[in-house]
């Protein structure tokens, strides 16, 4: 098994992790930034010193320093719709869970004499 194929699942297994535990927390969030500022200073890096990405690339088993940005671009691609998924899932299950609780709230209860009219009738 190459290095790189060792590097890609690794990753991967990293990125399923961390979307598994919950993602409300400061520390998740501080992880998030952490690693947007490492994505950040790599890529910079590799506009000035383009040379590095295929020295890297080469240590890591792979022909080119652009396959070796296309892998790391899936594996980002990938960690991102995982993200975005299990964001909107629990953004889905909030707004269920609120409309619940709004149509409970609104729900008019029975009052002796009421005629079900509504008000002023």
């Amino acid at each position: 098994m190459l290095l790189i194929q060792v590097v890609l699942i690794a990753a991967l297994v990293v990125i399923t992790g961390v979307l598994v535990h919950s993602t409300a927390d400061a520390r998740h969030q501080a992880v998030r930034r952490l690693l947007l500022v490492a994505l950040v200073l790599l890529a910079v890096t590799s506009i000035l010193v383009p040379g590095a990405v295929t020295r890297v690339a080469a240590w890591l088993g792979v022909g080119r320093g652009t396959d070796l940005v296309l892998y790391g671009t899936v594996v980002a691609l990938l960690g991102f719709m995982a993200s975005s998924y299990r964001r909107t899932r629990a953004l889905e299950a909030r707004l269920a869970q609120l409309t619940r609780q709004l149509a409970l709230d609104e729900a008019a209860s029975p009052v002796a004499g009421d005629d079900g009219e509504g008000p002023g009738t």
